[in-house]
């Protein structure tokens, strides 16, 4: 990968994809990975496990899964990919869980006995005894499923459950997913080590939220963070000010969209997914990527279109 400086001047950690960034407790590299598109390789585990050692290989340490990523399929393949020596974090996600046979492949589990359960079925499937983070994805914002009924719980009930499993040792700390500038504001007391809200260069609704993290030192890692997960989402690839930069630097849409997040802000880390080991050197290459002041400039007047989506 080739050096390169931020717009202040400072060098680029050339060794760490997307240079490197303090998380919880400890250094990553700025550009992750995320887990659930593996579950596009069911039938295919040699070629899923494949795009994991590469990861590896060009310097990934802080990848993203969840129990429900093809119902502890992702899980299984973390496992057996990931060696002590290759020192790289695995952070998991609970709210939710899989949901087999039923109208939607995941439904919601936000009580704190379902949080538990769920965090007793990642050290399981992952082979650990302590998951380094575990966030908490809650309901409060789009785009997903709405909580109803007994699914409606006070995110102090669960941050108590989750402090206490941190104090128990199975989880090393505690992040949030989906939450509200009120909830993280109620949430920060509790420790908070990273957020992760929908989030990308056309749709920067929780720019507050993302102010806040940076406030607090909170690492912000968006996901969706090139929209265009549901139909009425907008993509970044649309926009023609990100099709003029792509050309100009003989980049792809998708490296633009992954680059401006970096340049945004110094506590965003990435986790795009892929399936593809020539999308995921695309997407680790997108953390060598510099942009002078006028074509930042420019990405940076793109107008931000919220996305008509359900809340969840």
């Amino acid at each position: 990968m080739t050096s390169s400086t931020t717009l202040s001047g400072e060098p680029v950690d050339a060794s760490r994809p997307g240079g490197a960034a303090r998380f919880a407790g400890r250094t990553v590299s700025r550009v992750g990975f995320g887990a659930m598109q593996l579950a596009r390789l069911h039938e295919d585990r040699a070629a899923a496990l494949a795009v994991l050692h590469r990861a590896i290989e060009l310097g990934v340490d802080h990848i993203d899964t969840a129990q429900f990523y093809g119902d502890g399929y992702a899980n299984d393949l973390l496992r057996e990919a990931i060696r002590q020596h290759d020192d790289v974090m695995v952070v998991s996600k609970i709210g939710g869980t899989s949901n087999p046979g039923g109208p939607t492949p995941l439904r919601l589990a936000q009580r704190p006995e379902e949080l538990r359960a769920e965090v007793e079925d990642n050290l399981v499937t992952l082979g650990l005894e302590q998951i380094p983070v575990v966030n908490l994805r809650r309901p409060d914002s789009g785009p997903g499923i709405p909580a109803e009924g007994d699914q409606v719980v006070d995110i102090d009930d669960q941050l108590a459950v989750m402090t206490a499993m941190r104090d128990e040792g199975k989880i090393g700390a505690i992040g949030l997913g989906s939450v509200t500038l009120d909830g993280l504001r109620r949430a920060i007391p509790a420790g908070i080590v990273c957020v992760q809200n929908a989030y990308s260069l056309v749709t920067r609704d929780d720019e507050a939220l993302l102010q806040l993290c940076q406030a607090e030192g909170i690492p912000w890692v968006p996901f969706f963070p090139l929209g265009g997960a549901f139909p009425q989402m907008p993509k970044v690839a649309d926009e023609a000010a990100v099709l003029d930069a792509a050309a100009s630097l003989g980049r792809t849409p998708a490296q633009i969209g992954l680059a401006w997040l970096l340049h945004h802000a110094p506590h965003v880390l990435l986790i795009p997914g892929t399936a593809s080991i020539k999308h995921l050197e695309e997407n680790i290459a997108a953390g060598a990527i510099a942009f002078d002041r006028a074509m930042l400039d420019t990405l940076d007047a793109i107008p931000s279109r919220s996305a008509e989506l359900p809340l969840g």
